[in-house]
C-alpha cells in the first residue's frame, strides 16, 4: 500500500470474526455486524499543536486497535476495504499475545 494519512488519521483493515451463531442459528453475512477490531495499516505523522510542534500518535503500524461502531469511512485502496479514521476514534489497542 503506498497510502500516507494525514496529520492523525490511521488506516486499518478489519479484522474479520469467524462464522455467528445465536442459539443454533447461523446468522447470514448480510445480517451479520461488521467486526469493530482491525489491524492498523498506515498512520499519519500527528496533529500539530498550537506551539507548531507535532504530536505524535499513540497508535502504530501493525497494532491491533478496538474502534466504534461507527467510527471512520469506509475506502478501496487496490480493490481491498479499509478504514480511515482519526485517532481520536480508536477505543483501546490490544495486546499481543
Amino acid at each position: 500500500m503506498k497510502v500516507t494519512p494525514l496529520h492523525d488519521r490511521i488506516i486499518v483493515s478489519r479484522i474479520e470474526e469467524g462464522e455467528q451463531k445465536v442459539g443454533g442459528i447461523i446468522i447470514p453475512d448480510t445480517a451479520k455486524e461488521k467486526p469493530q477490531q482491525g489491524k492498523v495499516k498506515a498512520v499519519g505523522k500527528g496533529k500539530f499543536k498550537e506551539d507548531g510542534s507535532r504530536q505524535p500518535l499513540d497508535v502504530k503500524d501493525g497494532d491491533t486497535i478496538l474502534f466504534g461502531k461507527y467510527s471512520g469511512q469506509e475506502i478501496k485502496i487496490d480493490g481491498e476495504e479499509y478504514l480511515i479514521m482519526r485517532e481520536d476514534e480508536v477505543l483501546a489497542i490490544l495486546a499481543s499475545k
